[in-house]
């Protein structure tokens, strides 16, 4: 653990877009972090992203995993490495963060929370939207009881486009969007547990890679054991920009948060009324990842657990995986205690 007073070292392994990204966060909107190391497989990588910001490099993460100027080590890398690494992560001895989703499977998502829990160190997983502050303040409102028993839900993410829909992996509606509006749904509706999920997907806006397994709109009904129902639904398509957004419904009252706008600008004129919106995850919720990075320093520091664990990730993976399995049986699918795990 870094002296209280000094910066706290992060290492990154991963340069492609969303690490890029989260480069530039650390190291100029969060106090008291340093962006110390860069890690890359791919050659040239990681000096490119390293080399504006003083960063050392490596092609290999292993390396950057290794390295004694690194306190803590934030995980970009492609998804199916990212057990992987953080069980490597924690055989250092080293805090992680590590962006959604932790794990492909639960299997190894079991693995790498053994891996965490022998080393004695933190995980941290990148479920952004508990750091946006309309998101936290509706889930503020649920918990001091505003709007009484909480009845119905809904959750949506539509992206703007597929840039190439070949690179797109088989199932990522569920496992790499829709595990967003999961854990926030989980998130949002505290203390209760999913039982049953309902999905069904299709092609809609790529329709010639259906066949490779890329399905691109979703809706997912969501049962839990306090008989709230959610709504959780996904599209690739949103022509006018990045959507996110959220609504709890209760017997007390509702609360709805998200429009996907830049600001609360809003111009009325003679056309009509219009206002500018986000036209990606970055741009929208900018604040919400240096939420998490800033969470991720305070709990280096004070050696206490993250707000979002990797406990979160295993129970979101849950129910994305009985989306796949719904999907295939056309047909509602349990969501079993051993899926969610303790």
């Amino acid at each position: 653990m870094p002296h209280p007073l000094a910066p706290v070292r992060l290492g990154l392994i991963g340069a492609g877009r969303i690490g890029t990204s989260h480069a530039r966060v650390i190291a100029e909107r969060v106090p008291g972090a340093v962006l110390a190391a860069v890690a890359d497989a791919r050659p040239g990588a990681a000096a490119e992203l390293a080399e504006g910001y003083g960063a050392t490099a490596y092609d290999d993460p292993q390396a950057l995993i290794d390295d004694p100027g690194v306190d803590a080590v934030v995980i970009t890398a492609s998804s199916t490495a990212h057990a992987d690494l953080i069980v490597a992560v924690a055989g250092a001895g080293k805090p992680v963060f590590c962006e959604k989703p932790a794990s492909m499977t639960l299997a190894e998502m079991d693995r790498a929370l053994a891996a965490v829990d022998a080393a004695g160190v933190t995980l941290q997983v990148g479920f952004n939207r508990r750091f946006d502050a309309g998101f936290a303040a509706a889930h503020a409102a649920v918990e001091r009881g505003d709007l009484g028993q909480v009845q119905l839900m809904r959750s949506l993410t539509r992206d703007p486009g597929l840039a190439n829909p070949a690179a797109v992996p088989p199932w990522t509606v569920f496992t790499q969007t829709l595990i967003h509006d999961f854990d926030a749904l989980l998130w949002l509706n505290p203390g209760a547990s999913p039982v049953e999920v309902y999905a069904t997907a299709d092609a809609l806006v790529a329709p010639d890679f259906k066949e490779q397994g890329l399905l691109d709109t979703a809706v997912v009904v969501i049962t839990f054991d306090n008989g709230a129902r959610a709504v959780a639904e996904a599209s690739f398509s949103a022509a006018y920009g990045y959507d996110v957004r959220a609504e709890v419904f209760g017997s007390a009252g509702m609360v709805t948060v998200g429009d996907g706008a830049r600001s609360s600008l809003r111009t009325f004129t003679a056309q009509g009324a219009a206002y500018d919106t986000a036209r990606g995850d970055v741009e929208l919720m900018i604040d919400a990842y240096t939420g998490e990075f800033v969470e991720l320093v305070a709990s280096v520091r004070e050696g206490r657990p993250p707000v979002v664990t990797g406990r979160d990730a295993r129970r979101a993976l849950a129910v994305a995986l009985a989306c796949v399995d719904s999907v295939k049986a056309h047909a509602p699918v349990a969501v079993t205690e051993a899926g969610l795990g303790a």
